[in-house]
């Protein structure tokens, strides 16, 4: 059996990642593949409750403690759920992987970078996706419940601006796996750009390189 793929969809929160990447995996489904749509924090039974405690409005977490709560998240989520489909040779659609601990913990909250990509691969095993989109969007253009906001969306606009430069980073530093899209176009441009570098991600794999 082919071994699977992995595409994780990244960027500050209200640059619409949900919405592009149940896109991309109807779409991923209508050309016969097998999906696993999920995300981080999150995606198994134990993550959701992490995803409480890190998340939570009104509770204060030091960046050490949210650091390591994501990377217990990471390393249960990849075990469980990324590395089986993968096995199995699905297409695995992820919201946020362990680019959001290096643009939102490293560059948003001034972590060490070097230490948090040593951590990531602890927690992973060295799984790194075969395809990561970011959705750029400048920070007072992001697309939020005020009503509604989680712990890091209620952070001071200047938290937000650190970590969008952050992925942009990112991008220019591995630009053959980090694709930026713009996250101001519509909803159908942006999935027909994610689309588009799918095509190529999946080209490839049916070519073996």
């Amino acid at each position: 059996m082919a071994a699977g793929l992995f595409i994780t969809l990244e960027g500050i929160d209200g640059c619409g990642k949900t919405t592009q990447a149940r896109l991309l995996a109807d779409w991923l489904r209508e050309l016969g593949h097998r999906v696993r749509l999920t995300r981080e924090p999150g995606g198994t039974e134990t993550g959701e409750e992490l995803r409480k405690l890190v998340l939570s409005p009104g509770r204060s977490v030091a960046p050490e403690a949210e650091l390591f709560l994501y990377l217990a998240d990471r390393s249960l989520h990849v075990a469980e759920v990324v590395r089986p489909a993968l096995a199995e040779g699905g297409v695995v659609v992820c919201e946020r992987y362990t680019d959001s601990t290096l643009a939102y913990q490293g560059y948003g909250r001034g972590l060490d970078l070097k230490l948090l990509r040593r951590l990531n691969e602890l927690a992973t095993g060295g799984l790194v996706p075969d395809l990561t989109v970011v959705l750029d969007l400048p920070a007072d253009k992001a697309r939020l419940d005020a009503a509604r906001l989680d712990r890091l969306e209620s952070e001071e606009a200047g938290f937000s601006e650190r970590v969008a430069e952050g992925f942009r980073e990112l991008a220019r530093s591995e630009p053959e796996r980090v694709k930026m899209v713009n996250g101001m176009a519509g909803v159908a441009e942006v999935q027909a750009e994610i689309a588009a570098l799918t095509r190529v991600l999946l080209g490839r794999a049916r070519e073996g390189t």
